[in-house]
């Protein structure tokens, strides 16, 4: 007779599953917030040029703004929320802001914890992958850059280059098609509720990271499951099960 708690075990165990998704050949990855925790940097920006220029009558914009306003989004539909009256100079702003942005980056940007314990993991399977991201290219190619991780990913696809940004799922699709990979056997790291939306609706798996936004808010977007940063358990019980699975298949081979 099964117990009830090895019936939850079982359960719990299969949240925090990718083994439908086996044999895995990539993995698609965010960039901000999901690569380096950059998003306090973007903070900074935008809280000090807002101040600078008298918005919300010189008030310093909180966090819970910059969730609800800035997050994961991408930089032409944050013009048009901080500027609906004048969509050009939100434009020229956001513009200014990821100058300001790029010389925080240069001074003290740092990776997401276990990043590169994952990013090993990756390569010792022989994965495809790509960065898939909402920020401008030179954001994007400084950051990796600064990560060393530009000969790690095959592609870096922005969603200024798609038809739509994020939260569409353009730019996902466009970054298997980058790597000829399918999304049958793709996984992607997410930290924005506009990242997870893509990727649900590019059809692949989400593993949301907690870097900065709240829990509650990611699970909204549907993930697959959510993450602190890649040294979370869960996120080595799934992958051990991968192994697990491709294992077995090779052995039936």
């Amino acid at each position: 007779m099964t117990s009830l708690s090895a019936v939850g075990n079982v359960e719990e165990s299969s949240k925090f599953s990718l083994v439908k998704f086996a044999p895995v050949e990539a993995v698609l990855f965010d960039i901000d917030g999901t690569l380096c925790d950059s998003d306090p940097l973007h903070f900074i920006a935008f809280r000090e040029m807002l101040q600078e220029i008298g918005f919300n009558g010189g008030v310093p914009i909180d966090e819970e703004f910059f969730i609800e306003h800035v997050a994961g989004k991408h930089n032409d539909d944050i013009a048009r929320d901080l500027f609906p009256d004048d969509f050009e100079r939100g434009l020229k702003f956001v513009d200014d802001k990821e100058e300001y942005f790029r010389k925080l980056v240069r001074e003290q940007l740092k990776p997401v914890n276990g990043l590169y314990k994952v990013t090993k993991w990756i390569e010792e399977r022989g994965l495809k992958r790509a960065a898939v991201t909402n920020a401008p290219r030179a954001n994007a190619e400084l950051i990796v850059s600064i990560l060393g991780l530009s000969e790690f990913f095959l592609a870096i696809i922005v969603g200024s280059e798609c038809e739509h940004a994020k939260p569409f799922p353009d730019p996902y699709l466009k970054g298997l098609e980058a790597i000829k990979a399918s999304k049958e056997h793709t996984f992607i790291f997410e930290d924005s509720v506009s990242g997870i939306k893509a990727g649900v609706a590019a059809g692949m798996p989400v593993i949301g990271i907690t870097t900065r936004n709240p829990e509650s808010l990611l699970m909204e977007a549907k993930p697959a499951f959510l993450i602190k940063d890649y040294e979370d358990p869960k996120l080595w019980a799934a992958l051990e099960e991968l192994d697990k699975q491709a294992n077995g298949v090779k052995a039936a081979m």
